[in-house]
């Protein structure tokens, strides 16, 4: 992802007024500010709370780290180098930038693509074995090696070139007879980062909401199964607003790269330089907007950023115990005696309750010839 679209060492370069400069750096200051800050909020709190590691909690955790760095270490210089059209940071900063970008935007799509499964799993298929703490680990890991795989295509092609007056970073790829292999590139990049797994997440969430909205709560139905229903709603419902936030902002992103393709005349105009920065400013956004989703929509990220930005006078003083020491509720579901000819067994379940919990996928019980016992939660 360059700020700048080349054909080989050539780049067409455009000069914007200051006033104009200033406000685009302002704006695209408040993305890196906020990004980083929100998304280091939300892995401090998921990692100095034991009851917040959890599958879903393990993938947003890397969706975090993912937007947070990408916030970091390429924003700014993607900004400066489309304002200014000179590379000032060097060869190996060139190719990291060129890099670092694919396999954030891979980390993070796909994050939430393995939590739209794990939601897609622990709802439709309950019955199902869950993934542990180690197995999400090595999806996360697995995720990431993809995407630095993706991505190193733009690493290796990547160069510096200096033109009169300037330096430029740029990619130069290979010429083929059989095939454009940078246009093929570009469009396997777009469907795998973007439209493939926006489909499987459409799918598996949709399965998802017909199963928790459209059937209706029995009436007789127990407070425990009201509140599991009410939570699995909630959790999905924050999900999709993810989803969704992400989609917008990458949209017109992929569009413009595509359209850059096949359609290169277009982008000559002087007036694409301001188009490039809406649209990256748009996409770059994305990487800010999760922690607010986070607060706004579910109560332990709330209570979280309330004690992270307790000493700022516009946060209010919530109550932080909800976080750590009543973050579930336990309670004493069933009680059943069984009697068989030779035998007596007592199955006591307990249930834990919350919003965003991962619970464990059985219940250990005495040996009952006949009956298997299993509790799974979302």
């Amino acid at each position: 992802m360059t700020a700048l679209y080349c054909r080989g060492p050539l780049v067409l370069t455009f000069v914007q007024p200051v006033w104009r400069i200033v406000l685009w750096a302002i704006a695209y200051s408040c993305i890196v500010i906020v990004s980083v800050v929100g998304n280091v909020t939300v892995i401090w709190i998921i990692m100095a709370h034991k009851r917040m590691r959890t599958v879903t909690n393990y993938f947003l955790l890397n969706l975090a780290f993912a937007e947070a760095s990408m916030s970091a270490f390429n924003t700014v210089i993607n900004f400066t180098y489309a304002v200014h059209n000179e590379w000032y940071f060097g060869l190996v900063y060139c190719r990291f930038h060129n890099f670092f970008p694919i396999a954030a935007v891979f980390a993070s799509i796909y994050s939430m693509t393995a939590i739209a499964l794990d939601r897609y799993m622990a709802i439709i298929h309950p019955l199902q074995q869950r993934m542990s703490s180690t197995e999400t680990k090595v999806v996360v890991g697995v995720i990431w090696v993809l995407a630095l795989l993706l991505a190193f295509p733009q690493y290796y092609y990547s160069n510096t070139d200096q033109l009169p007056g300037r330096v430029v970073c740029y990619i130069e790829w290979p010429e083929y007879t059989v095939c454009d292999f940078k246009k093929m590139y570009y469009v396997c990049v777009a469907i795998l980062i973007y439209f493939l797994p926006l489909l499987m997440m459409g799918c598996a969430y949709l399965v998802v909401g017909l199963t928790l909205w459209a059937s209706e709560i029995p009436g007789d139905s127990s407070d425990r199964y009201k509140e599991q229903l009410t939570a699995k709603r909630k959790v999905v419902k924050m999900m999709i607003v993810v989803v969704c936030t992400f989609a917008i902002c990458w949209l017109p992103y992929h569009v413009y790269f595509l359209l850059h393709q096949f359609f290169p005349d277009m982008f000559e105009e002087q007036f694409i330089q301001q188009v490039y920065l809406a649209i990256m400013w748009l996409a770059m956004s994305s990487t800010m907007y999760n922690p607010i989703i986070y607060c706004c929509l579910n109560d332990r990220f709330r209570a979280g950023l309330n004690k992270a930005f307790r000493c700022c006078p516009c946060v209010p003083q919530g109550s932080y115990e909800g976080l750590e020491l009543k973050s579930t509720r336990f309670l004493q579901t069933q009680t059943s005696v069984y009697k068989a000819s030779r035998m007596e067994t007592t199955v006591s379940t307990v249930l834990q309750v919350g919003d965003d919990v991962e619970q464990p996928n059985t219940v250990p019980t005495h040996n009952c010839p006949g009956r298997k016992y299993r509790a799974t939660h979302s």
